[in-house]
């Protein structure tokens, strides 16, 4: 895991965003840009989780993203527990089973007490039709990056799945640790940066009231855009030209 960054102006492109989809369909994917009338001009950038908790965890997603190329995936804790797993889809051997240490159980038992279970069973299946496709998607999420800057009419965006651990304005984002970037969750009144608004997921709205469950949560200087989709509530894209959001009836 590293933290890559690149600061992105797409012009006439629309830039939309959506965070923890936790195992949603492809098809309802499709269907939500379909409707956002999503184009091979614009981009897609999906802040971390698409794996785990429910349907084939995800996978199909993940399959389609890496052939996506105006759509990435920030990573998420819940890609980052996969990748710590990646010892599960090596090839059975003396050694492999020597390396399977007791740290390396409980990372995956972690793993699985997080929704993992899914997604460790649909990559397994996989695994055994096609290894080098259960390879691609670890290669792809390995390449993921922690954060991305954009720029749109609307201002600009520091994308990144949970927020900003032990956040300090002066402190430059390279100086965030990948656990800072991947499991922080702000409190309602914490304040960001003044001149460029964070975009995150990982913290499911309900979270900051009853009254919140379902929508995005925007304050002066963050939104938060994971409204549970994992708990039943229809996923929200975020477009950030104009701050328009949209979502299945």
């Amino acid at each position: 895991m590293h933290a890559k960054k690149s600061n992105i102006s797409v012009g006439d492109k629309m830039i939309y965003v959506i965070s923890d989809l936790h195992g949603m369909p492809l098809d309802e994917l499709k269907a939500l840009l379909k409707k956002a009338d999503f184009s091979d001009e614009d981009w897609l950038y999906i802040l971390g989780d698409v794996i785990d908790r429910q349907n084939d965890g995800g996978v199909e997603v993940l399959q389609w993203l890496t052939g996506q190329p105006n759509a990435e995936l920030i990573l998420g804790n819940h890609e980052a527990m996969l990748l710590s797993c990646d010892f599960l889809f090596e090839q059975i051997t003396d050694d492999s089973i020597a390396n399977l240490t007791a740290e390396r159980l409980q990372v995956f038992n972690t793993y699985l007490r997080n929704g993992g279970d899914v997604t460790v069973k649909t990559l397994q299946n996989l695994n055994r039709q096609s290894p080098e496709a259960v390879q691609d998607i670890l290669d792809y999420l390995r390449d993921c990056p922690l954060y991305e800057t954009v720029s749109t009419d609307a201002g600009d965006f520091l994308l990144v799945h949970s927020g900003l651990g032990n956040f300090r304005a002066d402190k430059r984002l390279r100086e965030y640790t990948a656990d800072e970037l991947l499991w922080t969750r702000p409190t309602f009144d914490e304040r960001y940066f003044d001149d460029i608004v964070t975009v995150f997921g990982h913290t499911p709205t309900a979270y900051y009231g009853e009254e919140h469950s379902g929508k995005i949560v925007k304050t002066e200087t963050w939104i938060d855009i994971d409204i549970g989709v994992s708990d039943g509530n229809a996923p929200v894209l975020l477009r950030l030209d104009d701050l328009k959001e949209l979502n299945l009836p």
